[in-house]
């Protein structure tokens, strides 16, 4: 089964070597026919002192924040209507596009949007996948909603899925699927 060797100037916390051999572990069974359990990953470090590329010293590059984790954040935000939070995750041409195709850009015009369609709403996620490419994230986040129609009527295990695309560690886009329109009563 497959063995990698990664080699890393020494300075990157263990949250990001784990995500990094996480990653490597998921491109290999992408590609070989291998179940994750049976790759093998290491990772050794490397003293900045004992590493020189091009005659100068080099020191590590900063690790990229847990893309799946910012949606989580900006998702928890948003359901707290935390909107200060929620903002700082956003990229400032980010937008949101909901069943219906329709769109709003601002936190605001989508809570009136809502406000007509039930009291309450929140998420309970299942899963949540990452799609990274040099320079972007696509991150898929699964699971069923709950809460409250207009008329106090209680609603649960509502399909949905979103969406999010992200640049620079921001949230560009929100694109949402799901079922609350046919449950709608």
């Amino acid at each position: 089964m497959p063995i990698i060797d990664i080699k890393l100037i020494a300075g990157y916390d263990p949250d990001a070597r784990r995500r990094l051999c996480e990653k490597i572990t998921d491109a290999t069974t992408a590609v070989i026919d291998a179940p994750a359990e049976l790759v093998t990953v290491t990772v050794n470090e490397i003293d900045p002192a004992n590493y020189m590329r091009g005659r100068t010293s080099r020191q590590p590059g900063p690790a990229i924040p847990d893309q799946g984790r910012i949606v989580l954040d900006y998702l928890q935000a948003m359901e707290s209507r935390d909107l200060a939070t929620a903002r700082s995750l956003q990229a400032p041409e980010f937008k949101m596009i909901f069943p219906g195709n329709v769109e709003f850009t601002t936190m605001e015009d989508l809570l009136q949007w809502a406000g007509k369609r039930y009291s309450s709403v929140a998420k309970k996620i299942e899963r949540v996948d990452e799609c990274n490419n040099a320079g972007s994230s696509v991150v898929y986040c699964y699971g069923t909603l709950f809460g409250n129609w207009l008329d106090g009527t209680v609603f649960d295990g509502i399909r949905f899925i979103d969406r999010f695309e992200l640049r620079n560690n921001l949230i560009v886009e929100q694109l949402v699927w799901n079922d609350l329109a046919e449950m709608r009563t």
